[in-house]
């Protein structure tokens, strides 16, 4: 088990169950970081007296320097902040649980400084994945899954070394709050509407992204890198249940499934304590009330996010940066009641095709990527 641990945004959703896991197991905090809930940072502050606190913007630092004046925390904000906190000295282990490309720089620094990374931050594999992996096999550092699918299949894979023995990966999905809704219908349904999923309490962007089906699009790709396996072994399956969270078929034919109640706070557990298991504060699955299991096929017609997706898994390169981009920059428009629910497809597609593409790219080239796919959103909008 981890002896000390830094949370990267901290204030949300992810961030409040690691402190949950963290009172569990009672590991000491060494930095916490968020945007900019300056009331709800203070107040962890003020609980787990962490060396050093980091907010995104110097204004929202600033606020907060003032609120805890009296506690030895350090105060500091932006990207050199949150790099300082991945990489600081008292913490072995770095949740990554911010949303979105801010996430990249701060694991790459992590993973340099030898920190097992829980990885929250899809975002990092998915824009990032084959660069971030070779620095984890550079410096030899663990990063274990945080996602409920992917910790499920690093569960299932436990003892099972070998990349010959896997068939294929089957990530599960809930199917978000629209499942079984044909395409005309689903021209006209409203934020409000995209946020009611069905299962999991979650922060607004990965909330849509269950609606559009790009979340699991980028679970793919995550899988992908993770596992170094290229598309045709990654798979998605409808549950909507949210028991099961993911299964690896085997080439003897074998399937493994990862069962649970639909709780973050035990794959987050188990990126602290691995490779030993402790009591958990979830609730225990019970097979004999939790209902029937279903599985369906998902319906990339109606859902067109997960069909891109894939399509720029296969093409890899510069695609996924640039689809990942232009996905966060039509969401947040989305969430501003800026353009409708298909509207974030047509955009993220336009984006992807008008972007320079680079097979093999360098940071800095993904990271350019990522800025041009959201300006062509942007200047799509404003047309």
């Amino acid at each position: 088990m981890v002896r000390s641990i830094s949370i990267l945004g901290s204030t949300g959703s992810i961030g409040r169950q690691t402190l949950d896991i963290v009172d569990n197991l009672n590991i000491p905090v060494a930095a916490l970081t968020a945007g900019t809930s300056v009331e709800r940072m203070a107040a962890q502050c003020r609980k787990y007296l962490p060396k050093l606190a980091v907010m995104a913007t110097q204004a929202a630092a600033k606020e907060l320097r003032d609120a805890i004046s009296d506690l030895p925390t350090r105060v500091s904000w932006g990207e050199s902040g949150l790099i300082e906190a991945a990489t600081i000295e008292e913490a072995d282990c770095v949740i990554t649980a911010v949303v979105g490309m801010v996430g990249l720089k701060p694991t790459l620094a992590a993973i340099s400084a030898g920190k097992r990374i829980g990885l929250a931050n899809k975002e990092t594999l998915v824009c990032a994945g084959e660069l971030v992996m070779a620095e984890a096999k550079r410096f030899g550092t663990e990063i274990i899954p945080v996602d409920s699918e992917h910790s499920a299949i690093f569960q299932c894979l436990m003892g099972n070394h070998s990349k010959k023995e896997i068939k294929r990966i089957i990530l599960t999905c809930s199917g978000g709050p629209f499942f079984g809704m044909e395409k005309q219908a689903l021209a006209n349904v409203t934020k409000a509407d995209a946020l009611r999923h069905p299962n999991w309490k979650m922060g607004p962007k990965i909330t849509v992204d269950c609606a559009t089906l790009m979340n699991k699009g980028l679970e793919v790709i995550e899988a992908m890198r993770l596992y170094d396996l290229p598309l045709e072994q990654v798979d998605v399956l409808i549950h909507r249940q949210s028991i099961v969270h993911s299964m690896v078929e085997f080439t003897d034919g074998a399937v493994m499934a990862q069962l649970d109640s639909p709780d973050m706070r035990l794959p987050i557990q188990l990126a602290v304590t691995y490779p030993e298991r402790m009591p958990c504060p979830v609730d225990r699955l019970d097979l004999l009330t939790c209902g029937s299991l279903t599985f369906s096929a998902p319906d990339m017609e109606a859902f067109p996010c997960l069909a891109l997706a894939r399509k720029c898994a296969e093409q890899g390169g510069t695609v996924c940066p640039a689809m990942n981009g232009a996905n966060e920059e039509a969401v947040a428009m989305f969430l501003n009641d800026e353009i409708g629910f298909y509207d974030i497809y047509d955009l993220v597609s336009k984006a992807v095709d008008a972007t320079p593409f680079v097979k093999n790219p360098t940071l800095e080239q993904i990271l350019e990527a990522d800025a041009y796919a959201r300006v062509v959103v942007r200047r799509e909008v404003m047309k």
